[in-house]
């Protein structure tokens, strides 16, 4: 994997990296596209990390998350050394069991469900798989399910957003 470097800045509250076009060209090559997400793994000052480079604002970005600065033992303001390639494994999100009973029991939520773009299910998908105890799961279920249904919900969360205005 190519290798270089770059000064870790903050771009809002985000940290981020701008990998340098000859970077850039090797993964647009490498994935077969220029535009939209692209899935990358590589290294962060030796760490290994699996990440998506995107373009924001114009310019395509590595986001550097916490567990990316940890493991790497960086900090905004650093310049590390970062390579990384095109990442083909797939980033699917497993449905939790008893989100995937919940909606097939409820066809107005399961037809929700699928209305959602892709990232927004993921996002849910992985919301639900990262609780820790079967009652959060259970209890956030239920609320998926009744937001899905239009219901009101005990608590507003950003999972349960349906579309960028927050409806």
């Amino acid at each position: 994997m190519p290798r270089f470097s770059a000064t870790i800045y903050k771009l809002g509250i985000n940290p981020v990296v701008d990998p340098p076009t000859d970077m850039l060209e090797i993964v647009f090559r490498q994935a077969g596209k220029s535009k939209g997400p692209i899935p990358v793994r590589g290294k962060l000052n030796g760490a290994a990390f699996k990440q998506t480079l995107v373009k924001f604002r114009g310019e395509w970005r590595l986001y550097v998350n916490g567990p990316m600065l940890k493991d790497s033992r960086s900090k905004v303001g650093d310049t590390a050394k970062i390579d990384f390639e095109y990442d083909p494994e797939p980033r699917d999100v497993a449905m939790p069991g008893q989100l995937s009973v919940a909606l097939r029991k409820d066809k107005t939520a399961r037809s929700e469900f699928e209305k959602l773009s892709p990232s927004r299910r993921n996002e849910i998908l992985r919301y639900l798989t990262s609780l820790k105890t079967e009652a959060s799961v259970e209890k956030n279920v239920r609320r998926v399910i009744s937001h899905l249904r239009g219901e009101p919900t005990d608590a507003q969360y950003a999972m349960m957003r349906r579309s960028k205005d927050g409806s």
